[in-house]
């Protein structure tokens, strides 16, 4: 059985960083599993899931972190599986509207208040196509309860601005 390892890199961008890693985890024995990726403010960000033989484990963390030398970090977790929580189904939220300090922590509140689980978030500010004002724009992937009603969960969003459109669907619609 193979280990599961969850690991988070972060250093100044430049080209050829990701064959670096990819060229550490092949030489491991890892497998390359699934990433995120992005490049902010200069700097290079990533999580990745690579799989490897336990045996091999140390050895590819060790390598991976031999990316220091060149100003990456790498950290890495070994990964459990996660405790099936209450029934839930996905749901799909995009948000757009008029930017301005704590909203993520506004949007976040109301989620964790109503159960609801940010599987993967996607957020930028963006220039208003007319105005130029700063214009918030988040994707998320979330994990919403059974019991809860989706109008229910567009209406406490909403309730956050009347400038703030909701868009949630199911993978069924």
């Amino acid at each position: 059985m193979r280990e599961s390892l969850v690991l988070t890199v972060i250093g100044p961008d430049r080209t050829g960083l990701v064959e670096a890693l990819a060229d550490r985890i092949s030489a491991s024995g890892g497998n390359w599993e699934a990433s995120r990726m992005a490049q902010l403010a200069g700097q290079f960000a990533g999580i990745l899931l690579v799989t490897v033989d336990p045996a091999r484990s140390d050895e590819l963390v060790a390598a991976l972190r031999g990316l220091g030398g060149a100003g990456l970090q790498v950290t890495a977790h070994a990964s459990t599986a996660a405790a099936a929580g209450p029934p839930s189904h996905q749901v799909f939220l995009e948000l757009t509207g008029a930017d301005r300090v704590g909203i993520v922590r506004d949007v976040a509140r109301i989620l964790a208040d109503h159960g609801v689980n940010v599987e993967e978030l996607e957020s930028m500010v963006l220039s208003a196509p007319m105005s130029g004002e700063p214009l918030f724009s988040a994707r998320a992937v979330l994990q919403v309860p059974e019991t809860l009603a989706l109008g229910e969960l567009r209406a406490a969003l909403e309730a956050l601005g009347s400038e703030l459109m909701v868009d949630l669907a199911t993978a069924e619609d």
